[in-house]
């Protein structure tokens, strides 16, 4: 089982994950063209995708999910509510909620409701019988229930949004600022360390930062808080950024 990071940041985000010939790809951000260049980058056709999840309505997430379907017949999975909140039609093959479970060729999703300012907001675990790899991202708060979805994981990649200090001094708007800060909203980098703190790490075999604000946050203050709460090795830790996201890392 194995994982790749398109981009991940407000200007795009698409996650792959894959184990043998099954590649499923975690929203989809990007333009058409974008979308197959960066897949390409890792070695991978668009033709070859066995299925897109959408995670929530937001065009950073799903900018190029309709027109990546329909040009090369892929089926996408959504919650109900995002669906009802995209301004762009995509035909769906099925819908997830909260709980629900999904296989897709050698894979297992599991889908998990999050905290976000969006109609039903979704992000998943996903399994290849042996290994587990977690997405966690566009959240502003947690709790016990969920928590307990995401224990026991081979690798996880998770939110580190902003830095407190940073949103608070920065020139967005108040309104902005609360909405960003909020309980759904996203999670800051002591949210984000707590929660992987909480969730104990030593059994990962990667933990990766995403969805940094490129206005509020900077990866050298997101890995230092991780590394202040966590007391891991800085060199460790990785952050996907939105140029280059991440290339593939395998889950043994």
């Amino acid at each position: 089982m194995r994982f790749a990071v398109l981009g991940s940041g407000s200007q795009g985000n698409g996650t792959l994950v894959a184990s043998d010939d099954t590649f499923i790809l975690v929203d989809c951000g990007f333009s058409l063209r974008e979308t197959e260049r960066r897949l390409a980058l890792l070695g991978v056709a668009a033709s070859q995708l066995s299925a897109v999840l959408v995670t929530h309505e937001h065009a950073d997430h799903v900018h190029g999910v309709g027109l990546l379907a329909r040009r090369y017949g892929i089926p996408v999975y959504l919650s109900q509510g995002t669906l009802r909140g995209l301004r762009k039609p995509v035909e769906v093959a099925g819908f997830l909620g909260c709980g629900d479970s999904l296989d897709i060729g050698g894979l297992t999703v599991s889908a998990v409701r999050v905290e976000h300012d969006a109609h039903e907001p979704l992000q998943y675990v996903i399994s290849d019988g042996t290994r587990r790899f977690g997405m966690l991202t566009d959240l502003g708060s947690y709790d016990a229930r969920l928590l307990e979805h995401y224990r026991e994981l081979d690798a996880l990649l998770i939110e580190a949004n902003h830095c407190r200090d940073l949103l608070a001094r920065g020139h967005y708007p108040m309104f902005l600022k609360r909405r960003v800060g909020g309980s759904q909203g996203h999670l800051n980098n002591h949210q984000a360390a707590n929660l992987v703190a909480e969730l104990g790490w030593n059994t990962l075999q990667h933990l990766v930062l995403a969805h940094l604000s490129s206005k509020n946050n900077l990866p050298q203050l997101a890995l230092q808080c991780f590394v202040d709460t966590l007391g891991c090795d800085p060199d460790w830790l990785q952050v996907a950024n939105q140029d280059t996201g991440l290339d593939w890392r395998h889950i043994a």
